[in-house]
């Protein structure tokens, strides 16, 4: 019989709501901790900035359990995503155990000797206190605490009326307005911003970046949904993964010279469709070396912007603020009256006490983690949502599905604190050797290995089933109906108070 536990999610996004979800659906009683005063994480309108949309179609950014809204454009909008998620914490009964404007500061091992965490709590108001709980469940993702950029001279900057903005704080298009606008970053919210900012009445609008990055289309040659030819299962098998024996590598070298002209031809479409020649940003990079979850859409008008001089794109970094200037690292000098700073989060679990820490972060960065899920030397303990993809819900729920069981010892394929090792020492080894750019975030990204991150949770739940028609499955992206109904045929079982 598995005994109930008093289980603490930490964080209200999507990974959050995932794992109470699955917790509550298991008999667990379930506290959700949020230190802001509003569910979704990064779909949290105060965290959102202008006209963001999701950059996965939403049947793939969708729980198993609930559709997305037939009305709802194929790229939802960032206050659609957020009304789904609420939507999708109400029909499961989530409200009631969220606990908003509360910080964790700290956790250690429970003094009374029981399994679980002590957490060191800390309210808005300033109210702190101490809870123990039997299992934690770490849901705060990639995209916690942003990334700071002191230079010298922002005094002085600031001083002569410039503002110095976090991509997440660039929630109002009226900043913008008028305005001599530099964006700093080559992700999707930096180009983004940039064409929000153009289309917002900026005077001037820069985008500076270290590199030319590949970026995808919506719709590839303007005639075929992305989704068809990179969220597929035969073009994820043009990647060698990890753990394939003697026979998968030597189709891989068989098979070597097709892979390589499918992605030349790939390249040479984007270039012609992007103009990337025209806008000077053909990345040196083979697309296939970056493919992960770094690959960032093509904002929509971004490249015609960059062509036609609307926007200016520099190469570099900032350097310094020097008056009303920003100097880059290659000595241009760019007038800027607000600049954004699109240089994501940084990675990590502060709370977690220094000893465990080490357990889980190598001195490289990357993360100790089977499954990308649990770690045998943190007990009592889970994550959820580190498992980053192109299709994050999914990746969440199945992980969350996976993390229960876990934690109750009825998973089909329960592993050993040995075997956990194992596995996670020949994953570092594929990261590091193999694929580094399987590395990016930690280690913690799944793309383009999505099926087979999702075949190994399946096995280990213990699901009946695990595939459709293999033909169809092939040339089909993920189907999160069809996980929902693997889900359905594992084992049955329920926590007791």
């Amino acid at each position: 019989m598995v005994k109930q536990k008093h289980v603490c999610v930490i964080g209200a996004g999507i990974s959050g709501l995932a794992a109470g979800k699955a917790f509550a659906g298991r008999g667990h009683r379930v506290t959700i901790i949020e230190r802001s005063g509003d569910l979704g994480g990064v779909w949290e309108p105060a965290r959102s900035y202008p006209d963001v949309q999701t950059q996965s179609p939403k049947e793939l950014y969708r729980y198993t359990d609930k559709a997305m809204p037939e009305a709802y454009p194929e790229w939802p909008k960032g206050p659609q995503v957020h009304a789904y998620l609420r939507d999708y914490a109400r029909s499961h009964g989530l409200d009631g155990a969220m606990r908003f404007n509360t910080r964790v500061e700290g956790m250690k091992r429970r003094a009374d000797g029981k399994p679980g965490w002590t957490l060191a709590l800390r309210s808005t108001d300033g109210a702190t206190g101490h809870e123990d709980f039997d299992f934690v469940v770490v849901c705060t993702g990639q995209f916690n605490e942003p990334q700071t950029l002191p230079l010298p001279g922002e005094d002085g900057f600031k001083a002569q009326g410039g503002q110095i903005l976090h991509s997440s704080q660039y929630g109002d298009p009226d900043l913008a307005k008028g305005r001599k606008v530099v964006v700093l970053g080559g992700s999707k919210s930096a180009t983004d911003i940039a064409v929000n900012a153009v289309n917002s009445g900026a005077s001037e609008v820069t985008i500076v970046f270290r590199e030319p990055v590949w970026r995808i289309p919506y719709f590839i040659g303007g005639l075929v949904n992305f989704k068809r030819i990179l969220y597929i299962r035969a073009q994820e098998q043009m990647f060698a993964s990890w753990g394939i024996g003697p026979m998968a590598r030597l189709a891989h070298v068989v098979a070597k010279p097709f892979v390589w002209a499918n992605w030349r031809g790939l390249e040479s479409m984007l270039k012609m469709q992007l103009k990337l020649k025209q806008c000077g940003m053909v990345p040196k990079e083979r697309i296939e070396d970056g493919v992960n979850c770094s690959v960032p859409i093509a904002t929509p008008g971004f490249y015609p912007m960059v062509a036609d001089g609307r926007i200016k794109a520099v190469l570099g970094t900032f350097d310094r603020y020097d008056g009303n200037t920003i100097v880059m690292s290659g000595g241009q000098r760019v007038a800027a009256d607000v600049a954004v700073l699109a240089i994501g989060y940084k990675l990590g679990v502060p709370f977690l006490p220094a000893e465990y820490q080490n357990k889980l972060v190598e001195p490289d960065g990357q993360y100790r983690l089977y499954r990308l899920i649990a770690n045998p030397d943190l007990p009592d303990m889970g994550f959820v949502g580190f498992n980053s993809s192109f299709c994050t819900v999914l990746c969440a729920d199945l992980a969350a599905n996976w993390l229960v069981r876990y934690a109750d010892g009825q998973l089909a394929r329960q592993p050993s604190a040995a075997e956990m090792h194992d596995n996670i020492a020949m994953m570092l080894n594929f990261k590091r050797v193999e694929r580094p750019a399987a590395g990016v975030y930690g280690g913690l990204c799944v793309a383009p290995y999505h099926f087979k991150h999702f075949d190994e949770l399946l096995a280990d739940i213990g699901t009946k089933a695990s595939r459709r028609n293999r033909l169809v499955e092939k040339f089909t992206p993920p189907d999160a109906d069809a996980y929902a109904r693997f889900l359905a045929t594992a084992p049955v079982y329920m926590a007791a108070a």
